[in-house]
């Protein structure tokens, strides 16, 4: 067996400018950091017989990769050549849909495991890239390149993405006090309510590259904005004003709105009205918006107050702290086995 745990993301800033639609014209930039909260993966080969099994929100049981419905799947076993003879399982710290890149934690997860699964050392940039081959090339969902790296990298992560597609990956400097000042001063909630991002980023990768759009204008602007505010919010970061950076997430969040119509609703728009005017300074819906964990920056003083409010509103806190591994491997049988066989056969050789 061979089980990978792959951390889930928050974008800190410059979120949506890592979508093809943007970043082929303007370069992207994105500033994010992963949590203790993991997509786990269970890889194991089936003693009876030579199917493929991939347990998730569904069961499947098929005699060949070319039959397997979930098209991340697929397309992973693919890649890597298995045509058969797998068992897969899925579990999650959180929900999908929520905003934290789900799909590429498991993408990512799934990868690292079948690498290992077939022997072969894999850098974290080859397993980013990998992912976003699968999901923006070949399978063309309507995604950015973010999730990928972070479930790859972890931790606080900078990404500068040429037009080309290559990225440069950078980490910010920030001392411990900083990282721990941070930490305790986001607060995320969850909403309740799921959804799938591919509509918000498909009408939102339209209107960048569809110049007669009634939108285009408004909605490249508003990324040049969010770019911008991405910047100033690394700069914030690292320089230690922290509380400059919920107030960059207040603008950031009103720029965001102007991508699509479907980021928010009412019930979003009163919870984080409700936030601001009981201590936060900042916040946003996490992930392409529309529903799943809201995050607010709130100064410790006025936690309690924020925490009481979210409460009475029906919504739990997620407690969390950074994560700093990014994809990993957490057990792996098959190398053991594998190393037993090889000890074996040098000591058959040596008689």
């Amino acid at each position: 067996m061979i089980m990978t745990r792959t951390p889930f993301r928050i974008t800190l800033g410059g979120g949506g400018t890592d979508l093809p639609s943007y970043y082929s014209q303007f370069g992207g930039f994105v500033f994010s950091v992963t949590l203790d909260k993991y997509m786990y993966i269970n890889l194991n080969t089936p003693i009876v017989d030579d199917m493929i099994r991939i347990k998730y929100s569904r069961y499947e049981e098929v005699f060949d990769v070319e039959e397997v419905q979930h098209d991340l799947a697929r397309e992973a076993l693919k890649l890597m050549g298995v045509k058969n003879a797998l068992e897969i399982q899925s579990m999650a710290d959180i929900p999908s849909g929520t905003g934290l890149g789900s799909s590429a934690c498991y993408l990512v997860g799934l990868l690292n495991a079948l690498h290992c699964y077939k022997n072969i050392s894999v850098s974290q940039q080859e397993l980013a890239e990998e992912a976003c081959r699968i999901e923006i090339d070949t399978l063309k969902h309507p995604v950015g390149k973010q999730d990928q790296y972070l479930a790859a990298f972890g931790g606080f992560t900078i990404l500068n993405i040429e037009k080309d597609g290559k990225v440069k990956v950078e980490r910010p400097s920030m001392s411990e006090e900083i990282v721990d000042e941070l930490e305790s001063s986001l607060l995320i909630y969850y909403t309740h309510t799921t959804r799938s991002t591919a509509e918000i980023l498909k009408e939102q990768s339209t209107s960048v590259q569809d110049k007669k759009s009634v939108s285009h204008q408004a909605v490249v602007e508003s990324l040049h904005l969010i770019k911008d505010i991405g910047y100033k919010t690394l700069d914030a970061i690292t320089k230690g004003n922290l509380d400059e950076v919920g107030r960059l997430m207040d603008v950031n969040w009103k720029t965001k709105k102007r991508l699509s119509s479907k980021i928010s609703n009412s019930k979003i728009d009163e919870l984080y009205e409700l936030g601001m005017s009981h201590g936060a300074l900042g916040g946003k819906i996490l992930g392409a918006g529309g529903g799943g964990f809201i995050l607010f920056y709130c100064p410790k003083e006025k936690q309690s107050n924020l925490t009481s409010v979210m409460s009475k509103a029906g919504l739990k806190r997620m407690r969390f702290k950074f994560d700093f591994d990014g994809s990993k491997v957490m057990m792996n049988v098959f190398n053991r086995r594998q190393s037993l066989q090889r000890e074996l056969t040098l000591a058959a050789t040596r008689k």
